[in-house]
């Protein structure tokens, strides 16, 4: 495992974003989120790759991406929710970084994003069944990639932070003794 890598992977709302940016300031890594680097690269939004391609489109580009991205050196990476879907994408995540399992419950989910349009897989009449099937097919894919799991529901964004950053440095301390 190369220690100059962290990887944020959990469900939306979990506070990857968040958390990476803060984490990769502490740290004085890069913090990319995989979702905007699609964005970027394509031109469009995720829910216009969804529409256009399929989910399956999407999950190819973001195969590529996250391939890509793991091999950078000094970066954290926020992961889309649904990364961990492929077992390619799971092996590259585990093996060259150290990922951290962002847990939060749904209905945290359901508050954190409730207003925010641009997440193609809650366009439902019923979110949160919807987040729910999410939860059960994802948690232990997320569960078998992580080296570190923290629950976000309720600790405020610094103490998480500190707590993933000592659980990193740890981590990188062990590996190399």
């Amino acid at each position: 495992m190369r220690m100059q890598r962290l990887f944020l992977i959990g469900p939306m709302g979990a506070g990857k974003t968040t958390l990476g940016r803060l984490i990769a300031q502490d740290l004085g890594y890069d913090f990319v989120d995989s979702d905007r680097v699609i964005e970027a690269r394509t031109g469009v939004t995720i829910p216009t790759i969804f529409d256009i391609e399929g989910e399956e489109g999407f999950r190819e580009r973001e195969s590529r991406i996250i391939d890509e991205l793991t091999q950078r050196d000094r970066i954290v990476l926020a992961t889309g929710g649904g990364a961990i879907l492929r077992p390619e994408n799971r092996r590259w995540l585990h093996e060259r970084g150290f990922v951290v399992y962002l847990k939060v419950s749904i209905r945290q989910q359901l508050e954190r994003t409730m207003r925010d349009r641009s997440r193609p897989l809650l366009q439902t009449p019923d979110p949160a069944a919807t987040l729910t099937r999410l939860a059960e097919i994802r948690k232990p894919l997320y569960e078998e990639t992580a080296h570190f799991s923290i629950n976000t529901n309720h600790s405020r964004t610094r103490t998480l932070k500190n707590k993933i950053v000592a659980a990193y440095n740890a981590a990188t301390t062990a590996e190399q003794e």
